[in-house]
């Protein structure tokens, strides 16, 4: 039987905390940061999380092995 294969793009993108909550990088992080304020910047560094039930299902499924 052969592997079932994850959806690499989405493998890039999302990760999971040990408790199986799905984390992902905040937007708008990446560029122009001399634009915004320190302190959001700061709170730009740590990962959000997925707070919809039925995108955080889709999201297993991408990524069967993890």
């Amino acid at each position: 039987m052969p592997k079932q294969k994850s959806h690499r793009g989405a493998a890039k993108r999302f990760s999971f905390t040990k408790t199986g909550k799905v984390t992902h990088k905040q937007t708008n992080a990446s560029h122009q940061i001399h634009l915004k304020t320190t302190k959001r910047t700061r709170h730009l560094r740590a990962d959000g999380f997925v707070d919809n039930a039925a995108e955080a299902r889709t999201i297993h499924k991408l990524l069967p092995y993890k």
